[in-house]
């Protein structure tokens, strides 16, 4: 009976003990996963600016500047949203606001794999399109990768049935403006501002294209979301 009333306690304990690492992992503020606060800069900062523009939350200019105005805005989308609302743009504020950043690949070999995979699809969608189409393509199928609708992986992104033209005609070897227009779609330049999609209006056919909400005009292609 006694070593049974033990028992009894050890696994109270032990529930207990879940419930607050559940709840302080709950508690964690975004902060701790952040990348983006006052002070950073880049395209992934413009992309925030842009989407809390176009939503109502800031009305300054997107210059890819973390300044005060954009943390502020930041904070208000937070709090519209139920978020930790401190004005830093972490990991969870970024897929509320529908931004997914590169996935890293620790395997350098799969890195190199992945780039190369990366830049004959590009060479294959968007030979003769300015350098800044060619990275924004790459970085459609990035976007991807970190998106729940999408596979997770270089290969299978590029792959999936029906979500690139040219991803089954892809040349062994790509130029040399596809590959590192590649490579700078997996260091996180993004001119398509997080677009998940791409067309061409001139030949498109699939009509639910051109409901999806269009980000820019790049080259022969217009990116969208």
């Amino acid at each position: 009976m006694q070593n049974r009333k033990k028992l009894i306690l050890s696994l109270i304990a032990l529930f207990a003990a879940n419930i607050l690492l559940i709840l302080a992992m709950k508690s964690v503020p975004d902060a701790q996963a952040a990348t983006f606060r006052q002070g950073s800069k880049g395209d992934v900062v413009r992309q925030i600016q842009t989407k809390l523009q176009n939503w109502g939350f800031y009305e300054a200019a997107i210059d890819g500047d973390y300044g005060p105005k954009t943390a502020d805005a930041v904070t208000r989308f937070q709090r519209k949203n139920d978020l930790h609302s401190d004005g830093i743009a972490g990991t969870r504020t970024l897929q509320a606001l529908g931004i997914y950043l590169p996935v890293s690949n620790t395997n350098s070999e799969q890195r190199d794999n992945d780039a190369e995979l990366l830049a004959r699809l590009i060479y294959a969608e968007a030979k003769g399109e300015p350098y800044s189409a060619q990275v924004a393509i790459g970085a459609v199928v990035l976007n991807r990768m970190r998106h729940p609708s999408f596979p997770n992986t270089m290969s299978g992104v590029i792959f999936q049935p029906g979500a690139f033209a040219e991803a089954g005609k892809l040349e062994k070897i790509a130029a040399e403006s596809a590959k590192k227009a590649a490579l700078d779609a997996i260091s996180g330049i993004d001119p398509g501002f997080g677009s998940l999609y791409y067309y061409n209006p001139r030949s498109e056919t699939n009509h639910k294209m051109y409901m999806r909400e269009t980000v820019l005009d790049i080259g022969s292609y217009r990116f969208c979301l």
